[in-house]
């Protein structure tokens, strides 16, 4: 079957490698959908820190059962699945917590992932489709990612949440900070990513650092107190150092956004506000089940995240131009 490898940093390659074979415990998936996410962007840029190359990109995946041995599930079932393989056995899985297992091996990260035709995954990972589509099912594994942190975040009615990046993990995160209740306010230096949350996601807040100044429309916006809860989806070390400033009193900041360097703030601020701050890794079941179930019911619609297609044979020609801004792409999907 052919693969599309990242050898190194700015280069892909297909390959023909072959088709792997269920063992006991896992099951066998035509990958139907992939999505692509800010993860595979960075491993490609070379700045994403948990990965080594070459790598079979692609975790957000909705695939279609070809064999498997998972209890409920049946061949030819649609599905998607969730690509953090925990150990079962360390601190972090005996607390539920499988989602930052210290043995944690993310598909497409730590292991090869579903740029390809099959693949096999563990049948514990197995997430029922629903009924949903294969775009809907690709998208998912990255609206989870949004879920967690808001769960994390403990987001509750009528607070102000101010996400703080519109790409594809913002923008789910902004979803399901609404659906909790909380006021949403959107942070971006792209004009065109806001204009996009206002009209897709009725998000009616928003603020450009770049060209306003954002303390002072926090403040005008929340009244004087700043937002309670602030999440970071932009993985940008400035903008995670940035934005302790805009955490009110008693509030929480939540990092779901990954980059390589330390983070730095000012402890005497920190501190008299009484912060907490958190991270957010990956999602857990309940987080998976939470999005289709908010899918299903018609309060998310991922599809209109969806601004390119291309099918596998034109990645490789593509995926360079994804890092640019100025095409205008919120997520792009792989037809497989």
């Amino acid at each position: 079957m052919k693969a599309l490898i990242c050898t190194t940093p700015h280069q892909f390659d297909y390959a023909t490698i072959e088709a792997p074979e269920p063992a006991i415990g896992e099951t066998l998936l035509n990958i139907e959908r992939v999505g692509i996410c800010g993860t595979d962007l960075h491993a490609y840029e070379g700045t994403q820190p948990f990965f080594n190359y070459p790598r079979i990109l692609g975790h957000e995946l909705a695939a279609t059962i070809v064999a498997t041995d998972a209890q409920g599930f049946n061949n030819g079932e649609a599905v998607t699945f969730i690509p953090y393989f925990n150990c079962g056995t360390c601190i972090a899985c005996r607390m539920g917590k499988p989602n930052c297992c210290a043995n944690i091996k993310v598909c497409g990260v730590h292991i090869d992932g579903g740029m390809r035709q099959y693949l096999t995954v563990p049948s514990y990972s197995l997430v029922h489709g629903e009924g949903l589509s294969f775009d809907e099912l690709a998208l998912v594994e990255p609206l989870a990612i949004g879920a967690h942190g808001v769960r994390r975040a403990g987001v509750g009615p009528g607070e102000y949440v101010l996400v703080v990046g519109a790409g594809p993990i913002g923008l789910g995160t902004m979803e399901f900070a609404r659906i909790a209740g909380g006021k949403v306010i959107a942070m971006d230096i792209n004009d065109t990513r806001l204009q996009f949350c206002k009209e897709k996601l009725q998000v009616t807040d928003t603020v450009n650092p770049a060209t306003e100044n954002a303390l002072q429309k926090l403040e005008q916006i929340t009244n004087g107190n700043m937002p309670t809860v602030v999440i970071d989806a932009t993985g940008s070390l400035k903008a995670i150092n940035n934005a302790f400033q805009f955490l009110g009193h008693g509030g929480r900041y939540v990092l779901v956004g990954l980059q390589k360097g330390d983070i730095t703030f000012n402890h005497p601020e920190f501190h008299k506000r009484e912060s907490t701050l958190m991270s957010s890794r990956n999602a857990t079941r309940q987080d998976f089940e939470h999005v289709i179930a908010s899918m299903k019911k018609g309060l998310v619609n991922p599809t209109t995240y969806i601004t390119h297609r291309v099918q596998f044979n034109e990645v490789k020609d593509n995926f360079e131009s994804w890092l640019n801004p100025a095409t205008g792409v919120i997520k792009a999907i792989v037809e497989i």
